[in-house]
């Protein structure tokens, strides 16, 4: 008798412990099935991005986007050099230079080990790590910023991440509203539209830009008409010609790379043929170079300053 209670006491002890371990089973399945990732989003490639833990140590191969992540109140390990060229926002000296934007140095980034890193999807050498960063099981993200409202979404994507919406208002939708204030005041139905033409000048050249540049966006939000739209010629070449024949009111440039050496070559250029000093925009000393912190780099928290300081230019009646 007292066998068969040892037996059976045995058996309930294994039975018990069957199914203590099939809770337990079922409990570490339900928790990987029910484990909810820090952050999710879409980047500008459509990829859906998942941080399972909130980025520490965040890489950067594009200067501004380094400086929006900063803005956001996060903090960055690496970036490539031109954050140091385009003397981005309090960087911290302690950064390390992971190569140049367009030449990023990939045993630098893996050696730095990021849970994070953003890139550009117009720059191909960063479209090729892609696979790279993945077999790392590196959390990477695509941001494409031309305009003002690229920037203000990657900044919301930022401070999501971080936990600093104050800064989204502070940084972005502060931004905003004194564009549109700006804005505001410009009458765009106005017939007798401004023409301008934007030059982008480099050490061997000049090319006009249209309106997917920036800077161009910008002229034709403050109302203005750009000639390149009428003359897409001269995005490839500048035409003396066309240019005389729109006399356009104002000519914008900003520069690439060294600017004395591309403000050396419009006067070895265009300004050397002898009808420039004709021209509306020169005679009126509306022929104006531009600087590069607002007009060719991107300007993220000082878009507003990029605003206003083309709408006292073209309408000095209103904003002077």
């Amino acid at each position: 008798m007292k066998r068969k209670a040892l037996i059976l006491l045995a058996f309930l002890i294994l039975v018990a412990a069957g199914c203590s371990n099939e809770n337990i089973n079922k409990a570490a399945k339900a928790d990987s099935i029910g484990h909810e990732a820090y952050y999710t989003f879409t980047d500008s490639l459509g990829n859906s991005v998942v941080l399972e833990e909130k980025p520490e140590r965040v890489v950067s191969l594009v200067g501004s986007y380094a400086e929006t992540w900063i803005l956001a109140g996060g903090e960055v390990i690496g970036a490539t050099d031109d954050v140091i060229k385009e003397n981005r926002l309090e960087v911290p000296d302690e950064i390390r230079i992971v190569g140049t934007v367009k030449d990023p140095n990939v045993e630098e980034i893996l050696s730095l080990s990021p849970d994070l890193v953003l890139l550009s999807p117009d720059i191909e050498n960063h479209l090729k790590i892609t696979e790279i960063l993945e077999e790392a099981n590196i959390a990477h993200a695509y941001f494409k910023v031309e305009y003002f409202e690229d920037y203000l979404n990657m900044l919301d994507i930022c401070t999501d991440i971080t936990g600093n919406k104050d800064l989204y208002e502070q940084n972005g939708l502060k931004v905003k509203e004194g564009i549109e204030d700006i804005l505001s005041n410009v009458k765009k139905d106005n017939p007798n539209k401004p023409t301008v033409l934007f030059v982008r000048a480099f050490s061997s050249g000049a090319k006009a830009k249209k309106d997917d540049n920036l800077t161009c966006k910008m002229l034709e939000d403050l109302g203005t008409v750009n000639i390149a739209n009428k003359h897409p010629s001269l995005l490839e070449e500048l035409s003396f010609e066309e240019i005389i024949v729109e006399d356009p009111d104002y000519i914008f440039v900003t520069t690439m790379g060294n600017t004395e050496k591309a403000i050396e070559a419009l006067k070895n250029g265009i300004e050397k043929n002898p009808a420039w000093s004709n021209l509306t925009a020169v005679k009126n000393d509306r022929y104006i170079i531009l600087p590069k912190e607002l007009f060719h780099y991107k300007p993220n928290a000082k878009w507003g300053e990029s605003y206003r300081y083309l709408a006292e230019i073209i309408y000095p009646e209103i904003f002077n």
